[in-house]
């Protein structure tokens, strides 16, 4: 059982899964129409949608299209346009296979991003700024997957989501290359210097903008805090199941690779769709069709470090003490592995007693730290499931975001919290081998409506929706989720250096770090 072909094979279900929950088209509803909105940016003017309380622009333009000569250059800004910009529709999600996006997509000039604001903002009186950086690997996702409009009415926050390059065409190294490596992280960046040009337009604060991501998009945050080309493009992060300290190693989170190593793989892939003997690789590869790109790129991509724009691994970053001074809230959620043991077991790799020892060695190929792993967390019963989603989601995902979290929390002021419902509404349809919990991705349903239609919730978990919403809005307002007017408008206080547990009705201080067996983690090399 090789990780690759595991890990391959399990993008393949997570591709499924994440199509299951964003595909799903909107249920229609009676609406009375309302005056297009039409506001007026530095590149010409937009025409939006009025909802009931709320007003959504998408597909705007916030850089050129990366085609022809322009395909793996840094971003160039948009050109203006005359007249009136239809701004009603969202635009095409960057090239990427069937998956998270239904039928996937080829289209190249995707550079875009969906602003959702309440419908009472206004230049005079500005609100806080929320940029949303999707999740997928690097491989996959689009901005307009995710629905802002509860977090925009209840947060009365400005809610931006942004699709940025994906795949080899996000992260291709090459030897030579302005950016190479790093032009999605790029792509990010120049929406932030969008929002802080433009944002004023649509009510929104420029001064006050929190960048948030969760998984490769909390990872990216990881990575702008690192960057000195984001200094003062964002005034607060939100990191959601994407720790700074990921490692390759540990193939379930989103990490970062040197340089070299990024190269050594775009010279394979150039290889892979005939263009490594070619007389100019980069010209060569410009002519090859996006659908053989998507086709021979890796499953999951890396963004490089040791670039002007990334230059030390964000763990490394962190560290040392190199990166932007601004309040963090971070988290995870509480079964984060679970989503990916159960589909290894549906993809015919049961766990049990008998086979622990070679799937615990697929993934941790010294045996010494193997058969250290196996002590730490036995199977004893024929459902070996949960103990191997507690494997992947500690040593993934929770213990290196109390990792990160401890390393900003030397400098800047750190929130952190666990979503924790054990009965999240599914992602996806089926029956999984075993109750997932709270397992990757299941927290997003609180926040957004993935697809554009809300969850099936129970009145708890509404509750609790709510209290996120609120959570994540303060935040953004102030850098304290936990501001409130009185001590009678949330009587779940948010202590700073706690992990603050989220599930429905139960909102308090937890201790994470021994249930995840952390102490053991942070032990291994």
């Amino acid at each position: 059982m090789k990780v690759r072909r595991l890990t391959a094979a399990l993008a393949c279900l997570a591709a499924a899964w994440t199509a299951a929950w964003t595909a799903v088209p909107a249920q229609a509803t009676e609406t009375v129409p309302r005056p297009a909105p039409v506001v007026e940016t530095h590149e010409g003017a937009l025409r939006g949608s009025a909802e009931n309380g709320y007003r959504t622009f998408e597909g705007i333009p916030y850089a050129a299209a990366p085609v022809g000569a322009l395909r793996w250059a840094l971003p160039r800004p948009a050109s203006p346009w005359t007249g009136v910009r239809d701004a009603t529709r969202p635009g095409s999600a960057c090239p990427q296979q069937a998956g998270e996006v239904p039928d996937g997509s080829t289209d190249e000039d995707c550079l875009r991003l969906n602003v959702t604001a309440p419908a009472d903002t206004s230049p005079r009186s500005p609100k806080p700024v929320i940029v949303w950086l999707h999740g997928g690997g690097f491989t996959t996702g689009a901005g307009s997957s995710y629905d802002a409009h509860r977090m925009a009415v209840r947060g009365d926050v400005v809610v931006v989501t942004v699709n940025y390059r994906l795949g080899a065409l996000g992260f291709l190294g090459h030897s030579g290359l302005p950016g190479s490596g790093t032009f999605g992280l790029a792509d990010q960046q120049a929406a932030l210097r969008w929002v802080r040009a433009n944002i004023g337009a649509f009510g929104g604060d420029a001064r006050n903008v929190t960048l948030a991501g969760e998984s490769a998009g909390g990872f990216s945050v990881c990575a702008q805090l690192a960057s000195p080309s984001a200094a003062g493009l964002f005034d607060r992060a939100i990191i959601q199941s994407g720790p700074c300290t990921g490692r390759p190693e540990r193939p379930f989170a989103p990490s970062a690779a040197p340089l070299p190593t990024v190269r050594a793989a775009g010279a394979r892939f150039a290889a892979e769709v005939g263009c490594r003997t070619a007389h100019d690789t980069l010209a060569c590869l410009r002519h090859v069709s996006v659908s053989r790109l998507l086709a021979a790129q890796d499953v999951d991509q890396q963004p490089a470090y040791g670039t002007p724009l990334l230059p030390y691994d964000p763990g490394t970053a962190l560290a040392q003490g190199r990166f932007h001074r601004v309040p963090v809230l971070i988290g995870n959620n509480h079964d984060e592995g679970n989503g990916w043991a159960a589909g290894i077991i549906q993809a015919g790799h049961p766990v049990t007693p008998k086979t622990w020892p070679d799937t615990v060695a697929a993934f941790f190929p010294d045996p010494a730290r193997a058969a250290a792993v196996g002590r730490a967390y036995p199977v004893t019963g024929p459902d070996g499931g949960p103990v191997f989603g507690a494997v992947i989601g500690d040593s993934n995902f929770a213990c290196p975001t109390l990792r990160t979290a401890a390393l900003l929390d030397a400098q800047v002021p750190v929130w952190r919290y666990e979503f924790a419902d054990e009965h999240a509404p599914a992602l996806a349809p089926g029956t999984p081998p075993f109750p997932l919990g709270a397992p990757h991705a299941s927290e997003l349903p609180y926040l957004f409506d993935l697809g554009g239609r809300p969850r099936t919730m129970t009145p708890a978990q509404h509750r609790l929706a709510d209290l996120m919403i609120d959570y994540w809005s303060r935040f953004a307002r102030t850098g304290d989720p936990d501001h409130v007017s009185s001590p009678e408008a949330d009587p779940r206080p948010w202590q700073p250096g706690a992990v603050q547990s989220l599930a429905p009705d139960h909102t308090g201080p937890a201790h994470t770090a021994a249930h995840h067996h952390c102490a053991f983690w942070n032990a291994q090399p």
